[in-house]
């Protein structure tokens, strides 16, 4: 996959994560989940658009893993949505298993990196 595809589905998740939280009820704990979710879902996205313009090897490899665990997080946040049954998990699988495509993804890329740097 092309970088600049990868950033597209990343920017993409990020907008649909955008979409959810529109529905999050107003309460206390939602609001909480909504700003969590958000700032990992933007940052996932960031950090791997920042590891595409990096200026060395180890730089990239860090910014993909930055990117790896915010996109992550923002798995866990999807899934305590559903197990907190503010949105039905019908309504998020589709987004959760985007997600987990897009941690394979770039679990791969930071193994393939990691592999390079200790080739040097």
């Amino acid at each position: 996959m092309k970088s600049e595809d990868l950033l597209k589905r990343l920017k993409q998740f990020a907008i649909r994560i955008v979409n959810v939280t529109k529905f999050l009820p107003e309460t206390p704990e939602s609001k909480i989940i909504k700003n969590q979710i958000l700032r990992s879902s933007f940052s996932a996205a960031a950090n791997y658009r920042s590891a595409c313009k990096a200026y060395t090897k180890k730089s990239f490899t860090s910014k993909l893993g930055i990117s790896f665990e915010e996109l992550d997080e923002s798995i866990f946040w999807l899934e305590m949505i559903s197990d907190l049954n503010l949105i039905k998990k019908d309504k998020l699988d589709l987004l959760i298993k985007e997600g987990s495509e897009l941690c394979k993804i770039l679990a791969k890329s930071i193994i393939t990196s990691r592999h390079k740097l200790e080739t040097i």
